[in-house]
């Protein structure tokens, strides 16, 4: 059975989170269809980590 791959939007949004948790600049972020998708990762994973929500704490916080 072939394994389907994960829709692209959400692939940008998973990339962009992990950036915004590890605190990378957002000039990484991709041009092109899915660069907003990874800003909206990317602010959500920066808000996660002013929240506090780093290492093991925020584990359960990935959505992937």
């Amino acid at each position: 059975m072939k394994r389907q791959k994960r829709d692209m939007q959400e692939r940008a949004f998973a990339r962009g989170y992990r950036a915004g948790v590890e605190r990378r600049s957002k000039d990484l972020a991709p041009a092109g269809p899915t660069h907003d998708d990874w800003m909206a990762g990317w602010r959500s994973g920066r808000e996660d980590n002013w929240d506090g929500y780093t290492g093991v704490s925020g584990i359960h916080r990935m959505a992937v």
